[in-house]
């Protein structure tokens, strides 16, 4: 993917944060929903998804942001360090920086998550709830949400011997199917994660939510959406189950799917949003 319009935030700790932001176009550019795409673990925003999205906000006018977060693709920092808090600091960083440079993405949010970016696109949707001012999260769409991944998946997957090396070596390094380098899984990237856990009370947020998920997915199962569409208190969720779909869910079918189920929860948004009275 061309990422000509690149740009930089600073996190507090100096991380370089990298994102792309494309802005709305007119006309009435700042009423158009935004797009916020999040990514999954030891991914970046260059992906397929974040591609083919990009190319369907610019085509329908909508402001689109993908980000890579610190220890990530072009941003800074190393990944060992990353935890799910930090890599969803990350994310709010740069959201609220563009928020406030780039039309169309002040106001009300879709947020679309990949694995890991499904758990911090909840997690970034509270937090855009709590803080009570613009931008909001309007709608969610996650595709094969990793929600709880550091303490439902992992340490099952590991076993215990690099349970054992991770408890005495601070850190064991996973060969990866989707990357040349191994996943480098940290003590502390277990530990932080039980801050943030999502599925075990009920997750506030009543925005409507589409939750996609392969029925053969090999890393997520997809009893995690299931387990994420239960925790949501919003009325209006809907777990999209592919039949016979794997975890990167990016054949040209799939795409089509993603876009056509973004695209059809930003005219709902929409349509309810003129139908509401002004708060």
């Amino acid at each position: 993917m061309v990422s000509a319009n690149m740009q930089y935030i600073y996190a507090d700790d100096g991380t370089g944060l990298a994102y792309c932001a494309t802005p709305a176009q007119a006309p009435n550019a700042d009423s158009r929903l935004g797009i916020v795409f999040l990514g999954g673990f030891m991914s970046d925003m260059t992906g397929q998804k974040a591609a083919v999205l990009e190319a369907w906000a610019r085509e329908t006018g909508h402001a689109f942001l993908r980000l890579d977060y610190a220890g990530h693709g072009a941003s800074g920092g190393a990944f060992r360090d990353g935890t799910i808090g930090r890599w969803s600091e990350d994310a709010l960083t740069v959201i609220r920086h563009a928020s406030r440079t780039v039309p169309g993405l002040g106001q009300a949010l879709v947020l679309v998550g990949s694995s890991m970016g499904g758990w911090i696109a909840t997690l970034v949707a509270r937090a855009l709830e709590r803080d009570g001012d613009s931008p909001t999260a309007a709608g969610l769409v996650t595709i094969a949400a990793a929600v709880d991944f550091t303490e439902e998946l992992l340490p099952a997957r590991l076993g215990p011997a690099a349970l054992a090396q991770i408890e005495a070596n601070g850190h064991f390094e996973a060969p990866s199917e989707y990357a040349d380098e191994p996943y480098v899984i940290t003590r502390n990237l277990l530990e932080e994660g039980r801050n943030h856990l999502v599925l075990t009370d009920p997750l506030e947020l009543d925005i409507p939510a589409r939750l996609i998920h392969g029925s053969a997915d090999p890393d997520v199962p997809w009893t995690q959406s299931q387990k994420l569409m239960d925790a949501l208190t919003s009325d209006d969720v809907e777990l999209i189950l592919i039949k016979g779909g794997d975890h990167r869910l990016s054949e040209p079918r799939d795409l089509f799917r993603m876009t056509g189920i973004v695209a059809r929860l930003c005219d709902q948004v929409s349509a309810s949003s003129a139908a509401s009275p002004a708060r």
